[in-house]
Formats: structure tokens, C-alpha cells, sequence
């Protein structure tokens, strides 16, 4: 079992979950869930690494299935710490609320007021994206309002593990298929953003990994697919293509579309710098490890005063 933060006494928390690649952008969303709400002292914000999860080392290179097609395990992953997604419940002690986030989450309204929605019984609340006849197209668990006591069944390492029998399906989990349907309720949009920002927003989600207004420029540095087709490695061949165009393998990120995003994000740095979680010279290495783009230093001071 996972060393947990459950002491008998815990307040409703936020999990962020989050690895080396993405940890800074987990400390400016702990700082955004804190800054925009009236009653940061009530709960609890907690950084969940995938480092500090020793299941995870023991199953590199491991393969499992990824949408039905065989993949490979790779711990540096930019998104490997997915599954902790599932985790918060056990290290709550199954008592209590939790809600759960991505690293790429940014707070702009109360999550209090998430934290004491009503769940109707339900164990879970998730945004649900829906086909045009109204069926489930999938669940986006990135964000959830967990009841802790209802799911008692979300034991994270011993699914992490069964996953690689290949009996069962890694977006199965992900999305929620495994779970029984009474469990699930859904969650208004606005909690879950995808790459939208309007005075509706409360949780911006930035979701597409190419364009996350924090990495412009940089190397990208997330495994693409290894699906194999009559025998071709399309991944292979793309970054074959890159190499040949002068380009990192993977290609580099690119501008964010949306200004008002980029500003939003530079802004909530600035008052981390400025309030000292986080140093110049932590930024610094970020920047020299390409987990912050090279010319953060010089918007964070163009950047404007957010309200």
C-alpha cells in the first residue's frame, strides 16, 4: 500500500496528480485552487508523484493495451501518472471528499464549491462527453468529485498491475467503463474546461498536449503511439521525418492559439515567484531541463496582473 496523508483528522483535499515533467505545472495549479477561493483553510491540496510510486519502476517496458492495440510502458511518459487518478480514496483512508485533477488544470473559480456539490448518491461526479444521439461517448476522469466512502473498490496498485495481463483495456479504466454505471454522475463542463476560457470557465484544462502555452518552443517530449501497421511504426516514421526537416525527433510545441490562456497561465507564475513557491533559480532549471519554455522569465514580466 502507498504511504497515504490520511490521519484520522483531513480536511476535504484536492489531489494533483503529477510526475517530474509536470511538476511545475502542478505547483501553479495548487497555487490557482488556493488564490481564487474563499476558503482555502477548509481544505486540503496535495501533489501526487508517480516517482514516489515504486509499482510504476516495476513495470517498465511492460506492455499492456492501449485502445485495443499493444503499447509499451514508459515511466517518462508525459502523461505516466494517469493512474494516480485512482488513488486519492485509499490514501483518504475511504472517508471524506476528494476531488482530483490533471497538472494541467488551472483553478479560476471556488473549488469549494465543487468540494460540497451535491452527488445525489453518487460515488463520483466527471464531466461526460456524449455522441449526438445521446449515448456515452466517453468519461473525462482528468477532473472528479470523488466520494472516498463509496469507492472502496479502487485499490490503484493492484489495477495498475492486472493491467498488464492484457485481460482488460487502459482507456477502459481511464474512461470509466470499469465502473459501475449507478456509480458515476456527471459534472458541468465548466469544471473541466478543454482549452476554453470564458467568464463560464472554472476549471481551464489544457488538454492539448502540443500547444500547452508553458512549453512553446521546446522539444516535445511525450511518447507518441507505437501502433504498428502491416508491419510500419508510423511514430518511427514521423520522427524519421522531423530528423530530416532539421527538427527534434518529435517535433517542438507549438504557440498556444489563445492569448487570453498564455496570459492566464504566466500570471498565476508570476504570483508564484513573486510569493516565493517557486524561485528564480528553480524556473531556471525547469527551463535548462525543457520543462518550461526558454523565454518564461521574460513573460512572466510582460505578463498582466490577473484579478
Amino acid at each position: 500500500m502507498p504511504s497515504g496523508y490520511f490521519d484520522g483528522s483531513m480536511k476535504p483535499t484536492v489531489f494533483i496528480q503529477a510526475n517530474r515533467r509536470q511538476y511545475l505545472g502542478a505547483v501553479i495549479g495548487e497555487h490557482a485552487l488556493r488564490r481564487n477561493s474563499q476558503h482555502s483553510d477548509s481544505f486540503d491540496v496535495r501533489i501526487m508523484l508517480q516517482e514516489d510510486i515504486p509499482v510504476f519502476r516495476e513495470h517498465e517496458g511492460k506492455r499492456y493495451l492501449f485502445d485495443g492495440n499493444p503499447r509499451t510502458w514508459r515511466n517518462n511518459d508525459l502523461q505516466s501518472f494517469t493512474p494516480l487518478r485512482f488513488l486519492p480514496p485509499e490514501l483518504m483512508g475511504y472517508q471524506g471528499r476528494a476531488v482530483v485533477i490533471d497538472p494541467d488544470i488551472f483553478a479560476v473559480a471556488d473549488v469549494w464549491d465543487l468540494l460540497n456539490k451535491e452527488m445525489d448518491g453518487k460515488a463520483l461526479l466527471c464531466r461526460t462527453r456524449f455522441w449526438e444521439d445521446g449515448t456515452v461517448r466517453y468519461r473525462a476522469s482528468s477532473v472528479m468529485l470523488l466520494d472516498c466512502a463509496k469507492l472502496t473498490h479502487w485499490r490503484m496498485e493492484d489495477i495498475f498491475r492486472d493491467m498488464f495481463t492484457c485481460r482488460w483495456d487502459y482507456l477502459d479504466w481511464v474512461n470509466l467503463n470499469r465502473e459501475p454505471e449507478e456509480n458515476i454522475g456527471t459534472l458541468e463542463d465548466q469544471w473541466n474546461d478543454f482549452d476554453t476560457l470564458t467568464p463560464e470557465t472554472k476549471m481551464l484544462h489544457n488538454t492539448k498536449r502540443r500547444t500547452q502555452p508553458w512549453k512553446t518552443g521546446l522539444p516535445v517530449d511525450f511518447n507518441q503511439s507505437d501502433k504498428v501497421l502491416l508491419g510500419i511504426n508510423f511514430a518511427w516514421l514521423r520522427n524519421l521525418r522531423n530528423l530530416l526537416r532539421g527538427l527534434p525527433a518529435r517535433g517542438r510545441y507549438k504557440p498556444h492559439p489563445d492569448k487570453n490562456q498564455e496570459n492566464l497561465v504566466f500570471g498565476l507564475l508570476r504570483e508564484c515567484l513573486d510569493s516565493g513557491k517557486v524561485s528564480e533559480s528553480e524556473l531556471r532549471k525547469e527551463m535548462s531541463s525543457n520543462h518550461l519554455r526558454h523565454d518564461a522569465l521574460e513573460l512572466i514580466r510582460r505578463a498582466p496582473a490577473l484579478p
